[in-house]
């Protein structure tokens, strides 16, 4: 049964490419728009095959995830400790979220000219603007599902002396770890995004600084070839990333 299940979703999936890149083959090949401004995909092939020779576009792909690798982690490390310390003692501090809230609604984009001044122009800046874009959203989410564990669960630890180590592996990780696992993948397709436009103004190298060279030298060809590397690695990740997850989740529930 799981293989029929396999083959229908390899089939609807491979059908679906294919209406795309017919449609996309249609429309340039009917000059809709002018070539340089709308490559075929006989031309995005020729130019991927001739990037996936170059040792630039590993060393870009290598560049854009440890950017995006280090600042989320950051963010795990910061975000997950403090709203679990805020949502179990700080339960009538509203204000502090406001505050969260207030950073949360702000481009992570628009730090990108103070980050440039701080951190100059590499590494730092655009994992600075990976930070500011995954750390609000996280620990807002983390506070709301600490609040949200039953009072009788902390009465229940506290009858059996739970240490703190306790309280936090075997009550409060299994008890929020549903919303964090979904706040985790949201925050890290928010990351992956805002990391393509940090580096087209913010690096010399990565993904999105290849597009935006790109651009400026008229090679959209290129810049298509990086855009769909760009998506395909966005889906392999959030993959990966949910499997680590899910294995996570059983291991804390073993315990």
């Amino acid at each position: 049964m799981k293989v029929i299940l396999f083959f229908k979703l390899l089939f609807y999936r491979s059908a679906l490419f294919g209406i795309l890149i017919s449609v996309w083959w249609i429309i340039s090949y009917m000059k809709v728009f002018p070539e340089y401004a709308f490559p075929s995909p006989n031309n995005i092939w020729l130019s991927f095959v001739k990037l996936v020779n170059s040792f630039r576009f590993y060393s870009d792909i290598m560049y854009s995830l440890y950017r995006i690798l280090f600042g989320f982690l950051v963010t795990i490390f910061t975000a997950i400790p403090l709203g679990v310390l805020i949502g179990l003692y700080l339960r009538s501090s509203k204000s502090l979220i406001t505050v969260f809230n207030f950073f949360r609604f702000i481009s992570p984009l628009a730090w990108i000219p103070f980050a440039i001044l701080w951190f100059q122009i590499g590494d730092k800046p655009a994992i600075f603007i990976i930070i500011m874009a995954s750390f609000f959203p996280l620990i807002i989410s983390v506070i709301a599902a600490v609040r949200n564990i039953p009072e009788s669960f902390f009465r229940v630890a506290k009858e059996y002396q739970f240490s703190k180590r306790d309280m936090f592996m075997k009550l409060i990780l299994p008890a929020i770890n549903r919303e964090l696992i979904t706040s985790l993948r949201i925050c890290f397709g928010i990351s992956w995004v805002v990391i393509i436009a940090a580096e087209m103004v913010g690096s010399q190298d990565g993904l999105g600084y290849a597009i935006w060279d790109a651009r400026n030298g008229l090679k959209l060809d290129v810049a298509v070839c990086y855009i769909i590397t760009i998506g395909v690695l966005g889906i392999l990740l959030d993959n990966i990333f949910q499997y680590c997850l899910t294995k996570t989740r059983g291991n804390v529930y073993a315990k």
